[in-house]
């Protein structure tokens, strides 16, 4: 079960690089428009779509690198107070309920992308960019590593009730 829990960790934490590498690219992109606004005069409307795009890999593959940190917010004054066994039931709670509710989202966000890809749903601004789908394909894909998380979470929380030794790991 361990190997499992340090794979899909492995992958949240691959992808997490990604979000994290839009971050660099979002901060050059609006340092770069800004430059060319105001010593340049111009604003290309493509480049500025590109920094909102920038903005849902950010978020939506976030949330489970964030979670996998354990930088989420928490009620750990609670938490801490708590012996290992409920600390345990609680985090399987919380693992089956993220599990369960990002693997419905990505599944109904499927749907949501299908439709822009067939309808060829691009910028209603002159200029802008075309293939919307392809941004918001980040939203079934950002649940589901969500859901992978809670998995993870889950199995980890199943090892702890049950005794399996853990491995080392500093998580913050």
């Amino acid at each position: 079960m361990l190997s499992v829990i340090n794979r899909l960790e492995a992958l949240v934490e691959a992808i997490g690089a990604v979000a994290r590498l839009c971050v660099l690219l979002l901060v050059l992109l609006v340092s770069g428009n800004v430059l060319m606004r105001y010593l340049l005069d111009i604003s290309p409307v493509a480049l500025q779509e590109l920094e909102w795009y920038l903005i849902s890999p950010i978020a939506l593959l976030g949330i489970s690198y964030t979670l996998k940190h354990r930088a989420d917010v928490r009620v750990d004054f609670l938490y801490e107070r708590f012996g290992n066994r409920l600390r345990a039931a609680i985090d399987l709670f919380s693992g089956i309920a993220t599990c369960t509710i990002g693997l419905f989202i990505a599944w109904v966000a499927w749907g949501y992308v299908m439709q822009s890809y067939r309808m060829g749903e691009g910028s209603p601004d002159p200029g802008g960019l075309p293939h919307r789908f392809l941004i918001k394909a980040f939203l079934p894909l950002g649940f589901a590593l969500l859901g992978l998380q809670g998995v993870a979470d889950t199995l980890r929380a199943l090892c702890a009730l049950f005794g399996a030794e853990q491995r080392q790991e500093v998580r913050p």
